[in-house]
């Protein structure tokens, strides 16, 4: 609304200047017969500015109306008001509003008309086309290119605004975005914890069960083990929200592949066989870490829930642009018909494909599960 406005007025304000800047001319009626000065030539002065109204909707309409009104004017022998003058604001919103050729070629046709007019009168050709004809040439040009730039300006302007509405709403897409991987990030993290504690806590608890009558010791440690396992779990959430309320705090209690030991001995003390088999050196970056941590985790835990397993062997071989994680196991396998679509398996591979990494798992009945990772070194850039 303010828009139309502010047009409507700059609309009327030019048709002002118009009327006002012909009447003058009409008035001062340089070179004229005073007696053709009257009503009509003024009633032209008002149909010239009351076309500027017309000059957003209709801008060549206009320009052609005006450069036809002049010519009548003229041919009714009115005083001069000169050439460009009287078409300057129409071919100027021409310009301005995209109409650049019509714009040029209107105002040579009305150079070239009236050259030969006044030639054919007989004017003085040193006047006509040593002064007269070069001024309202420059004059006509002026304006044409006054509209073009302004139009020019205009657009790359609105280019400009549409520039950083796009890259707004592409700041908004990437928040969203990252928002998103977050969320399925802190999912996949709290997968992975609470199915490898469930699992630890659910064969401790049977362990004790079973020996609690017979053999007291027993059902100490693992319920000692239980206990363990909580307060592991509860420091890992305790570093996740952490993590949430201040990404750039302390990353202290960020699990990683020193913490191998703590992870397997919950499952040793219940008589799993876990042994931890290290080759080569290198420090992976602290995501690929954590995610070969997590891989491992994962790993474990199906073993404790799924395998009926004696034994594990984590091996990690650290290379110069991968660490290898392969954790085998001596269980059932599994059997036609039994899948890996778990989320834990899907979480891992989501966690590996993130950083440009591979997952395998192969497997069959009474040979246990065998599940290899690679896990680039650095993180992608």
């Amino acid at each position: 609304m303010m828009r139309n406005r502010t047009e409507r007025a700059t609309d009327l304000g030019l048709g002002a200047l118009v009327l006002i800047v012909v009447c003058a001319a009409i008035t001062a009626n340089v070179g004229g017969d005073v007696a053709r000065v009257g009503p009509g030539a003024y009633a032209f002065a008002v149909f010239f500015g009351a076309l500027m109204l017309l000059r957003r909707s209709r801008p060549v309409a206009v320009l052609i109306a005006t450069a036809v009104a002049l010519l009548a004017y003229y041919a009714l022998g009115y005083p001069p008001i000169g050439l460009a003058v009287p078409v300057a604001a129409a071919l100027y919103s021409a310009a301005e509003l995209g109409r650049a050729y019509w714009a040029g070629a209107t105002a040579l046709a009305l150079l070239i008309i009236s050259t030969a007019v006044r030639i054919a009168q007989g004017d003085d050709l040193a006047l006509v086309l040593g002064l007269e004809v070069p001024t309202a040439a420059a004059l006509m040009t002026a304006v044409v290119a006054l509209g073009d730039s302004v139009r020019s300006r205009r657009g790359w302007r609105s280019e400009l605004d549409n520039q950083a509405a796009a890259a707004e709403l592409e700041r908004e897409r990437e928040a969203a975005r990252r928002v998103e991987q977050e969320r399925v990030r802190i999912a996949r993290d709290l997968h992975d914890l609470l199915a490898h504690t469930v699992s630890v806590i659910s064969l401790h608890a049977d362990v004790a069960r079973e020996s609690l009558r017979e053999d007291a010791d027993t059902a100490e440690r693992s319920l000692t083990a239980v206990r363990t396992a909580c307060r592991d779990a509860s420091r890992e959430l305790r570093a996740t929200l952490n993590a949430l309320r201040a990404p750039d705090g302390d990353a202290e209690d960020t699990p990683g592949l020193d913490q191998l030991d703590r992870l397997t001995e919950p499952a040793r003390s219940v008589g799993l066989d876990v042994r931890v088999r290290t080759s080569g050196s290198g420090t992976p970056a602290a995501i690929s870490d954590v995610t070969a941590y997590r891989v491992v985790q994962e790993s474990l835990s199906n073993v404790l829930r799924h395998a009926h397993a004696d034994g594990v062997l984590i091996e990690l071989d650290y290379g110069a642009e991968a660490v290898l994680v392969r954790v085998t196991d001596d269980g059932r396998g599994a059997r036609p018909g039994e899948g890996g679509s778990g989320w834990g398996l899907a979480g891992m591979r989501e966690r590996l494909a993130l950083l440009g990494g591979e997952l395998s798992i192969t497997t069959h009945p009474g040979e246990g599960f065998v599940v290899e990772a690679r896990v680039p070194m650095q993180a992608p850039a």
